[in-house]
């Protein structure tokens, strides 16, 4: 006899089953709703890329270690796309003198990375991408920052449940030129700054050391607090007066939870300019959520003029964490409004064409085939949060007059199909409204 196969999905991956696809929806709608108010509109692309687009942009180790690459039957070296931003960056080269300019884009692509699941990092995601090009002022800078903080307090935060952090990667470049380090140095010390709060401090202050040499004890107290930074670099220094503007922007947005936080990386190799990311404030979730910032150079890698660009990715995982830590989860609703309950002598196709009616009318009914007792199909009904039924048998057809009950209320109201069903329009009309 073969060994059964697990029921278990692939490790550092996700089933979703109508509760969690319930959940999934809302998460995505908040998301969507929000970038297309901003004036954003909806990309996709395949979710497989040519391998060597992730090599151009992040290097031979990240690929070969953190991403799914395998060669297809055609010999050709393809890639399960860890992130959008190249594949964005790929679609707009392509069609660079096509597209207008400035070009505002999103979607929310199945993302996937081959690493250690852990909390709130998955082997697989879906992300929210919005991207902002052809905009070399500090405007789309502050216009991305407050689409993501729209879409947090669209979510139902409050502004005390999370802060934005800001920093701008010439700000940390003006601080290494006044120490002179060269780039290799400059590399190796961003790359250990932005894994900081992961390391014991020893360790962190003796890795500094290994690095900067004689500068060490310097350089290490300078980074010990913004206000030696500022002083390092001077408070004139164009780029800090750059963030101290776009604070002051978004702070006369209502925007008030943005703070200039000097050493925040967000990997530099990557970004030009601004970057900023999103923070929990819960003691029990306290972690970065997502981010994003200024990147001018992509489309070079495809042999393109540059287009200026910012943009951030908000993670699926990393905000239903957030929901579900600051109790803003929706409660679950089925898609279906009501549960037809079958009696035994009831023909078929009586029932059809009482359903079909109802479904003309806009109404989401399911039929409960068991023909069971009614009793039992009312309890899978409520087990189901199906919120109506309605118990068809042959006097109820005879005479074209049926009872609708609210599972909730235990509530009646005779009627024919039609007006039963202009009373559950009625009421779902009145719950969206009241949720908006």
């Amino acid at each position: 006899m073969k060994d059964k196969l697990s029921t278990e999905s692939y490790k550092g991956v996700r089933d979703f089953y109508p509760e969690d696809m319930f959940i999934q929806d809302y998460i995505f709608g908040i998301m969507s709703s929000t970038a297309e108010r901003f004036g954003y509109q909806k990309y996709d692309a395949s979710i497989l890329e040519p391998a060597e687009l992730y090599r151009a942009k992040t290097g031979e180790e990240i690929v070969n270690e953190q991403t799914y690459t395998f060669t297809d039957r055609g010999d050709r070296e393809v890639t399960l796309r860890p992130e959008m931003t190249p594949t964005v960056a790929r679609m707009i080269a392509r069609k660079q003198r096509e597209i207008p300019l400035p070009i505002r884009w999103y979607s929310i692509p199945n993302l996937f990375r081959y690493e250690q699941p852990q909390k709130g990092r998955l082997r697989e995601h879906y992300q929210l991408n919005v991207d902002i090009f052809g905009v070399p002022s500090i405007e789309a800078d502050i216009e991305i920052i407050q689409t993501a903080h729209t879409i947090m307090t669209n979510f139902g935060a409050e502004q005390q449940d999370f802060s934005v952090y800001v920093n701008s990667r010439k700000i940390i470049n003006t601080l290494y030129d006044v120490f002179d380090f060269e780039e290799e140095k400059r590399h190796k010390i961003s790359k250990l700054i932005d894994k900081k709060e992961k390391i014991p401090k020893v360790d962190f202050e003796d890795m500094i050391t290994d690095i900067c040499g004689d500068t060490s004890k310097d350089f290490l107290k300078t980074i010990s607090s913004t206000k030696n930074i500022i002083a390092k670099i001077g408070e004139n220094n164009e780029q800090l007066r750059e963030i101290i503007h776009i604070i002051e922007t978004l702070s006369k947005l209502g925007i008030t939870n943005v703070t200039f936080s000097p050493l925040l990386m967000r990997g530099f190799d990557y970004y030009t300019g601004v970057v900023f990311e999103v923070f929990d404030n819960s003691k029990e979730n306290n972690r970065s959520l997502f981010g994003g910032g200024r990147y001018d150079d992509l489309l070079s890698i495809f042999g393109r003029e540059k287009i200026p660009a910012f943009g951030f990715g908000m993670g699926d995982v990393t905000i239903r964490d957030f929901l579900s830590t600051h109790n803003l989860l929706p409660t679950y609703k089925p898609q279906t409004d009501v549960m037809i309950c079958i009696a035994d002598d009831t023909p078929f196709e009586s029932i059809s064409k009482i359903t079909s009616d109802l479904r003309a009318s806009g109404i989401n009914v399911a039929i409960d085939f068991s023909r069971k007792k009614i009793a039992d199909q009312i309890k899978r009904a409520e087990k189901k949060s199906i919120p109506y039924i309605i118990c068809i048998g042959k006097n109820e057809i005879d005479s074209n007059n049926f009872t609708l009950k609210e599972l909730a209320t235990r509530k009646t109201t005779l009627g024919d199909v039609f007006d039963l069903a202009k009373v559950i329009s009625d009421k779902k009309e009145l719950t969206q409204k009241l949720s908006n």
